[in-house]
């Protein structure tokens, strides 16, 4: 082989295995920004939970162990807090499943305006927490809520109710608001999933003798169960994680129980300042997380999501 051959392979062979590098350098930028935004913060909230850290006692922070978390563990409201967040997340992601599936099916048919209703019925999704917490904070409102005002109109109470003052139900008007603001993104989902299901399946099936819920059980949810695991696994983490809707609407009141984990983990910050304390129930919201989307994927058998 001739010098300037051998010199072409090297140059070859190089470059080749620039190539093979180049995702990665592209990608670089980006992991770095997820290290740093997301990476660093996860860490260091894993080491305050093993502090004590108060804020106001700048003084005062040493290593404690387990004992933020054995204190969140005596701590009634604690206990109070977990119900509270898996009553939010089994009634908020249940009923947004239920009704955003419903929508679906009803707009995967052709109607006249459909464009313009579904423009309207996504609409929610688009709209911020933070706004949503304020029109129905109004909406339940005891003395000018639209809820009052139409129940009273309709002869159905004599009195205004309290909603967002009685313990056994002002977490329920913050459920109320969630499922109204996921169901258009479960609606979206289902909907996108079912026009990948072939017709000639359904006019298969028709000429078969099925009948409406037979192709539905037989046929749309078999097709369509990956993107419902998927799309129901990520709704529990983000509903779960959510505290925007409560803080605005009842700030966790009264006597903590409408408090969800996350909004229970920011009052503790902000209000006792103790940073130990918020850290180690936020290890623990983690914890139960990962638990809950491994027992998720097994039990829903998502590796076999879609086989037939």
């Amino acid at each position: 082989m001739s010098r300037n051959q051998k010199e072409n392979t090297d140059q070859k062979v190089q470059k080749q295995r620039m190539k093979g590098k180049e995702p990665y350098l592209l990608l670089f930028p980006a992991f770095l920004l997820i290290l740093l935004f997301f990476g660093y913060p996860i860490i260091d909230g894993l080491r305050l939970a093993f502090y004590h850290y108060v804020l106001t006692e700048p003084g005062n922070i040493f290593f404690s162990g387990l004992e933020n978390f054995k204190e969140l563990l005596k701590d009634g409201n604690f206990l109070l807090v977990l119900k509270n967040s898996i009553i939010w997340v089994v009634a908020s992601v249940g009923l947004q499943l239920v009704l955003g599936f419903a929508l679906a099916l009803a707009l995967s048919k052709n109607f006249r305006g459909k464009n313009l209703y579904q423009a309207i019925v996504f609409l929610p999704w688009a709209v911020s927490g933070f706004l949503i917490g304020m029109i129905f904070k109004w909406m339940f409102n005891e003395h000018n809520g639209l809820i009052n005002y139409v129940l009273k109109s309709l002869g159905i109470i004599d009195h205004s109710i309290p909603f967002l003052a009685l313990p056994n139900v002002s977490i329920f008007t913050a459920v109320v608001a969630m499922i109204w603001y996921g169901v258009p993104f479960f609606a979206i989902m289902v909907l996108a999933a079912l026009q990948s299901i072939p017709q000639e399946v359904h006019e298969a099936a028709a000429l078969d003798g099925a009948g409406g819920f037979k192709k539905l059980t037989k046929i749309t949810i078999p097709y369509i169960k990956k993107t419902l695991i998927i799309t129901t696994l990520l709704r529990v983490i983000w509903v779960f994680n959510s505290a925007d809707i409560i803080y605005i609407m009842t700030n966790g009141g009264p006597a903590n129980t409408s408090h969800n984990l996350p909004s229970y983990i920011f009052s503790t910050v902000f209000y006792t300042m103790d940073f130990g304390q918020a850290s180690a129930a936020g290890v623990i919201m983690i914890v139960l997380l990962v638990i809950y989307s491994v027992i998720f994927l097994k039990v829903t058998k998502f590796d076999k999501a879609g086989d037939f």
